[in-house]
């Protein structure tokens, strides 16, 4: 049983009526927050910051669930029954494969719940706090009253807080309190003590949304200790939802089911007709029963997804919804933001202009000297640099070029600054540079340009029309280069105005900086079409500088359309509808047009991926088939709302976990595949004997034998194969597309037939001959033949002989494995009695070897003739590309 934790440190005071100064006091902590000594301490006293999930399943229940199922039951029951009749090595030897049984579907399930259990810890939300005098990111279930957390648009608050700063901050409060719009936030204390939470106005608490502005809070309360904990306490038992595919398999199975006990009551009718004891038919209904209901289906669905989505985060995707793994396989359209996910997320200068030169000259070092000073980047501790993206851009490209900074602001100190502002659209610093002062100056080129009757030459400032370098700055904004110009002025005193300082300035030159493509973007684009998939591109970025982006990536035809917000919001809904599958980049879109453009790809029968990072995304990202929130620059928000969290923030990812999608879904379809062939083998072989005169070929402890070697171990391991050659040149797969399409069913009953018929005409042509070991030979072969076929369909398409027999060493070891186990049944004396079996001479062993190849090569057969496209054709996509700009 947990501990139990105090609920609140130092008594339970009202948070709200204290001084900032007498709330410290009380938590005996201070605004530079907690030593990671403290920390642990005080976690042991107080808990983990954590709210009760539903509560999984103890190793105990999981183990007493294995034989529950109704089929186990039966068997049990038959176990009892064939004891009852004088069959006690049937009874031991029912219950030791009934053990063994569980013992496989527990290890299977522990698995599966221990990957889901990393892949929860991983999901867990973060917070910023202040440890041992620095900043860090840690987990929010490591919070612990006293801590200092740091918040900003876009968070969810971590735990219930005692603000001690804000700036223009709201938090959304509607999940705790109900009211509907964002709460301002204030940090001096209140006089009334019994304030209905939502008047709280210096306090957040944990599970709200921080929608604007930052602030700083320390932590009163943890876990069940915060308000949300109370409510959490009314919430204690969750249940997990099945995947689609779970469902749709669980109603066949239950279909199935009905089936095969009308087939169990004809074979266990016609045995007794042919005068078979009653007793071994009851045993062989049963026992054919449990073989051939695939009653685990929906269970190794889950695993499979469970594990699939483990190893999807080696791909950086964190999958948060399971059936997300099912739905990646469907996506038509990849909605993709650009800044971070298509682009490096880091500004480049990529082009100079000074003294109506071409771009190749290098900037002269008065350009330089302006790109250091007019900057307020700074080096960070361990030498990067820190600051706007834009500046940081700047800083390197003069220090690139050997302007030194520290030198620089050394000869030049800076004594003034006016900022940036979005009337002026400049920033200006003014330095000291000996007995006088320079003013440097970087703005928007038309709003610098306007204000320099000089331009810098190799000689010395001539008059200046600023035509031709609007014109230039012009024609590198159309190239999707962010352009600013800079300038400067030397002046006898210290400028005491903005008018001073920026005015008579001598133009120094222009800079074009872009976020340029990821370098995987563009491979990663023509990945996508050739599956099928369409790449659109979604920015809030200036049409040239999307234009810029997609061409280069490949995403747009040059010349192609580029919608922007203001034309989206004017199109109609049925005109938009018309045009939305054409439309390959939109720009300066604002998140709720997002919606709108998910909304319209589905109503057009599309699947649309959509990604986002800010709080404003999360609704698209909840609307979209598969939302794909940042893992690095997302908010808390996004990531709650996604079905799936990019953990390096890359569409490449995004690309790598379609096709991982596709293929933990292709072998779930191998799996299926295996399993229902199998079990048609064995149904069609003992269902058809006594219509065919012969006695039954097999005992119930043969088929139960068969049921747990061949249908466990190698089936699992086809979990373990690799992706198909063509997983990424094929058409996304419909969700409403049956599991069993493109030629399962067809494969399920004439392999099976395969299967059956070389069983029976095996024990015919054996008894035929006096042959003693008839049964013994059936069993093999029937063992053998389901091997074989488990190495033909690790491939839709591929021969198994291009594949590699060894490729796959999981599958491979597990057939070498049972096939040993198979051996032993047969050849070691103490399993003879209890398998009913006698051991093989050499010749008898060969024809069973032999004739168990036959299901191997019929299958690789019906590949050949699927490669040349006369079974099960599906046709092969052709996605034009169009050419991609050559990236510098």
């Amino acid at each position: 049983m947990a501990p139990e934790h105090t609920r609140h440190p130092a008594g339970t005071p009202e948070w709200h009526t204290l001084r900032i100064d007498a709330t410290l006091q009380a938590l005996r902590a201070d605004a530079q927050g907690l030593t990671s000594a403290e920390a642990a301490a005080r976690l042991q006293q107080y808990g983990p910051n954590a709210l009760p999930e539903g509560r999984g399943r103890s190793v105990a229940r999981m183990l007493l669930d294995q034989f529950t199922d109704f089929m186990i039951l039966v068997l049990i029951a038959a176990a009892v029954v064939s004891g009852i009749v004088g069959e006690p090595s049937d009874t031991i030897a029912i219950f030791v494969i009934v053990l063994l049984n569980a013992a496989i579907g527990f290890t299977q399930e522990w698995r599966a719940e221990r990957a889901m259990a990393a892949l929860r810890r991983m999901a867990a939300p973060s917070a910023r706090v202040h440890r041992d005098g620095a900043v860090a990111t840690l987990a929010a279930d490591g919070l612990v009253p006293g801590d200092v957390v740091l918040l900003e648009a876009g968070n969810i608050v971590p735990a219930d807080l005692r603000l001690i700063e804000a700036a223009q901050l709201r938090v959304a409060e509607a999940a705790l309190t109900g009211e509907s719009q964002p709460v301002e936030k204030q940090t001096e204390a209140l006089a009334e003590a019994q304030l209905a939470l939502g008047d709280r106005g210096n306090m957040a608490w944990k599970g709200t949304l921080v929608t604007n502005g930052r602030g700083t809070g320390v932590v009163v309360a943890t876990g069940l200790a915060t308000e949300l904990g109370h409510i959490a306490r009314l919430l204690e038992s969750a249940e997990e939802v099945k995947t689609p595919l779970q469902k749709r398999l669980a109603r066949f199975g239950a279909r199935l089911a009905w089936a095969v006990l009308a087939i169990c009551a004809i074979v266990f009718a016609a045995g007794l007709l042919r005068g078979e004891p009653p007793a071994l038919m009851f045993l062989t209904a049963v026992s054919l029963a449990v073989a051939a209901i695939p009653e685990a289906l929906p269970a190794v669905v889950a695993i499979s997804l469970a594990l699939g989505a483990s190893k999807l985060v080696r791909q950086n995707a964190l999958i948060r919804r399971l059936p997300a793994v099912e739905t990646l396989g469907s996506i038509t359209y990849i909605c993709s933001d650009k800044t971070g996910t298509l682009t490096q997320n880091r500004m480049r200068a990529e082009a100079f202009w000074v003294d109506g030169g071409d771009e190749r000259v290098e900037p002269w070092p008065s350009l330089l000297r302006a790109l250091a000073l007019v900057n307020d980047a700074v080096p960070a501790a361990d030498g990067s640099l820190v600051g706007d993206p834009t500046e940081v851009a700047l800083l390197e490209a003069a220090m690139a070029r050997g302007a030194d900074r520290a030198a620089l602001e050394s000869q030049f100190p800076r004594h003034g600054e006016f900022a940036f502002d979005s009337d002026r659209k400049r920033m200006a610093t003014v330095h000291a540079n000996g007995a006088g002062f320079l003013a440097c100056v970087k703005g928007a080129p038309e709003s610098v340009l306007e204000r320099c009757p000089w331009r810098l030459t190799a000689h010395s400032p001539v008059l200046f029309d600023a035509a031709e370098a609007l014109a230039q700055a012009e024609r590198l904004a159309a190239r999707g280069l962010r352009v600013l110009a800079f300038a400067e002025r030397r002046m006898d005193t210290q400028p005491t105005d903005i008018a001073e300082a920026e005015n008579d300035l001598t133009f120094l030159g222009l800079v074009g900086l872009m976020d340029p493509p990821r370098d995987e973007a563009a491979r990663a684009v023509d990945e996508c079409r050739t599956a099928g998939i369409v790449p659109v591109m979604i920015t809030g970025d200036h049409p040239a500088t999307a234009r810029a982006i997609a061409e280069r990536l490949g995403i747009l035809d040059r010349g192609g359309r580029v919608v922007s917000g203001v034309e989206l919001a004017a199109l109609s809904d049925a005109d938009f509808a018309a045009q939305v599958k054409d439309i390959r980049v939109y720009a300066r879109v604002d998140p709720e047009q997002k919606i709108r453009i998910v909304k319209a790809l589905q109503a057009a029968g599309e699947f649309a991926a959509m990604t986002g990072d800010g709080v404003n995304d999360a609704p698209a990202l909840k609307h979209a088939d598969i939302g794909v929130a940042m893992g690095r620059g997302g908010t808390d928000v996004a990531r709650e709302a996604a079905h799936m969290v990019l953990l390096d923030d890359n569409f490449a990812s995004i690309v790598h976990a379609v096709r991982e999608g596709r293929r933990i879904f292709d072998n779930i379809r191998k799996f299926i595949k295996y399993t229902m062939t199998s079990n048609s083998g064995e149904i069609w072989t003992i269902f058809l004997a006594p219509f065919l005169g012969l006695p039954i070929p097999l005992l119930p402890i043969h088929i139960l034998w068969i049921n747990l070697v061949t249908d466990g171990l190698p089936g699992l391991a086809l979990a373990a194969e690799r992706a198909e050659r063509n997983v990424m040149q094929r058409p996304p797969r419909l969700p409403s597309e049956s599991i069993f399409a493109h030629g399962m069913w067809q494969h399920i009953v004439w392999v099976g037939l395969t299967m059956g018929a070389v069983c029976l005409l095996l024990q015919a042509w054996s008894i035929h001959h006096s042959g003693a070991h008839w049964q013994t030979m059936v069993f093999t072969v029937l063992c053998l033949s389901q091997l074989g076929h488990a190495l033909a369909i690790r491939s839709e398409r591929d021969s198994t002989f291009r594949l590699g027999f060894w490729s796959n060493p999981i599958l491979m070891a597990t057939v070498v494995f049972t096939l040993g186990l198979q051996l032993a049944t047969i050849y070691v004396p103490a399993l003879n009695p209890v398998f009913k079996t006698a051991p093989l001479d050499w010749d008898e062993l060969a024809i069973c070897l032999i004739l168990s190849t036959a299901v191997f090569f019929a299958v690789e057969a019906e590949k050949w003739f699927v490669r040349r496209g006369l079974l099960y054709a599906t046709g092969k996509i052709q996605v034009p590309i169009p050419d991609r700009k050559e990236r510098p």
